[in-house]
């Protein structure tokens, strides 16, 4: 075991004498070490109440003869901080997650880890250190929100974002918003649409590294209790048949969450963080391949944002696993796959099954033939670009217009509540990419004063930043090369003309190469925003979003 080597033998007496400090009895300390990765904290609805989760998985690991060693992990509320500047560190976690993660489980040889993650960067961050230290490990998250209810409505988190340019365009009252705020999250949990930290957990079962329903079981049911305590022991098994994450999280068990997020319809924020997790298994996750699945997989779930539906409905309608089983006969699974339940992705399906098709539509009835998300090039982004495109009207999948020129989130969102955009109109976010932002901010505010103002489906809004997965309408994010690194979204101007093609899977720029090139030649590099900090040594490592934001080798 690793822990050996800070227990057994007569030199490590004194490490011995450390770990009896807390409390440890002989047998305790003669057991398999698990590190209890707990990400709680009392900001985040999400994690609230981790240290229940916690303790059920500590209850699983005892169970089965090992001994648990809880340790924390930071994590920020992408929606506490978003519009402001703290939204600029919330990607920027992800690589302070995975490295004190890493730190933690080196420093103190833990024999395996289970990770208690549930929101957004947490998420990713965790996947990223556990592939990257590849000692058994298993994930529990801590399940998603249910959704609210206004006067017999469902409503969630979205509905409040929205509400606020709602209000600005006086299509509902302040008093309305502020029912809203009251009632549109309930209790703890990830919110309750598909938005990034749901997304994450759903990918993470499809994966293999999560048990089945670890993506959607909500957060207050006993059932999520039982599963950590599950997870828990199942840790011990992973451990005696040294089932590691590299043997799960193989490029093969990528392509089925891939699939999967095809499927469900997921946050575009998939596309960035996937390709970082898997970054660190040494596989390459190249952009086209979520293309080439979309065209394989249909999108078969319409969840918040992009439909009525939401995670508690998912759950009852079977769950991860049954959109696993329904699209299997597709034949783009990978059934072999190794999973966390130490079978195989074919042994776990075989109890699965759709207990509703108005939530999960059968492979023959989509909502649209292609996947949820679709990837974009042309000469405004050259290394690509990201839309949910099952969250974007029909009339706006072929879409012309003005281009509207932002250096900034703020100064957006100021437009857009100020009436300033009109039908027809473009508007280009730019110098919020990765390094330009820096952290790339997602743009929630923005998207969803579009949509509160009535707008969302005759106005589009490119950005070289990110996007919640609350986020819906025309809504296009991760254009690559960023602006900051002179990438063709630098050049664009006030009035220029931008044709937006998703079933070509296009975006261009319609001015001349001539100018183009005149552009280019003209642009100069800009200081950064941030010069002392995190931040400022997060810009000058961090990586395109086109390669997951990673750092630089």
């Amino acid at each position: 075991m690793r822990s050996d080597v800070v227990k057994k033998g007569l030199g490590r007496a004194p490490h011995r004498s450390l770990l009896k400090a807390m409390g440890y009895t002989d047998e305790e300390i003669s057991r398999p070490l698990i590190g209890v990765v707990n990400s709680a904290n009392e900001i985040i609805p999400g994690h609230i109440h981790l240290n229940l989760m916690a303790e059920a998985v500590k209850a699983g690991v005892r169970l089965a003869g090992g001994m648990p060693v809880a340790f924390p992990a930071i994590g920020v509320c992408d929606g506490i901080a978003m519009g402001h500047m703290g939204m600029k560190y919330s990607l920027a976690s992800r690589e302070l997650i995975a490295d004190s993660i890493e730190v933690m489980a080196m420093a103190h040889p833990f024999d395996g880890l289970v990770m208690i993650p549930n929101c957004d960067k947490i998420v990713p961050g965790m996947l990223m250190a556990a592939l990257r230290l590849n000692i058994p490990a298993i994930f529990i998250s801590g399940g998603p929100m249910l959704a609210g209810k206004l006067e017999g409505e469902t409503v969630d988190l979205i509905s409040v974002f929205e509400g606020v340019g709602g209000v600005k365009a006086k299509r509902i009252t302040p008093s309305r918003l502020k029912m809203l705020e009251d009632c549109a999250c309930p209790g703890c949990g990830s919110c309750s649409g598909m938005y990034t930290a749901n997304s994450m957990n759903c990918v993470t079962e499809a994966l293999g590294m999560g048990l089945p329903g670890n993506g959607t079981i909500p957060a207050v049911q006993a059932a999520r209790v039982r599963l950590a305590k599950q997870a828990g022991m199942k840790i011990m098994d992973l451990l005696r048949k040294n089932i590691r994450p590299r043997d799960i999280a193989t490029l093969d068990a990528f392509k089925n969450a891939i699939a999967v997020d095809m499927a469900l319809g997921c946050s575009t924020n998939t596309v960035l963080h996937l390709p970082a997790i898997a970054h660190e298994a040494g596989i390459t996750l190249d952009l086209d391949l979520f293309n080439a699945i979309s065209a394989k997989v249909p999108n078969l779930c319409r969840l918040s944002p992009a439909g009525p539906h939401h995670m508690e409905d998912l759950d009852m309608a079977g769950g991860i696993h049954a959109v696993l089983k329904e699209i299997s006969p597709l034949g783009v699974l990978h059934l072999n796959a190794m999973t966390a339940t130490g079978k195989t992705l074919r042994q776990n399906l075989q109890g699965a099954r759709i207990l509703s098709h108005e939530v999960i539509r059968p492979v023959r009835k989509p909502y649209q033939k292609e996947g949820g998300i679709a990837i974009l090039r042309g000469n405004l982004a050259p290394d690509g670009a990201v839309v949910k495109q099952s969250a974007v009207a029909e009339n706006m999948l072929v879409n012309e217009g003005i281009a509207r020129v932002f250096d900034s989130e703020d100064d957006a969102i100021a437009a857009i509540l100020g009436g300033k955009i009109h039908a027809g109109d473009i508007v280009v976010i730019r110098y919020e990419g990765p390094k330009g932002g820096p952290g790339m901010r997602e743009m929630l505010g923005p998207t969803s004063a579009i949509v509160g103002m009535g707008l969302d489906k005759t106005v589009a809004l490119l950005t070289d930043g990110r996007f919640s997965g609350g986020t819906r309408g025309a809504a296009i994010g991760h254009i690559s090369p960023e602006a900051a690194e002179g990438g063709p979204i630098a050049l664009v101007q006030e009035g220029d003309r931008i044709a937006i093609h998703l079933p070509k899977k296009t975006l261009t720029l319609k001015i001349s190469k001539e100018e183009f090139a005149r552009r280019e030649k003209a642009w100069k590099l800009r200081q950064p925003k941030i010069k002392s900090g995190y931040l400022a040594r997060y810009a000058k490592l961090v990586s395109s979003a086109s390669t997951g934001a990673v750092f630089k080798e």
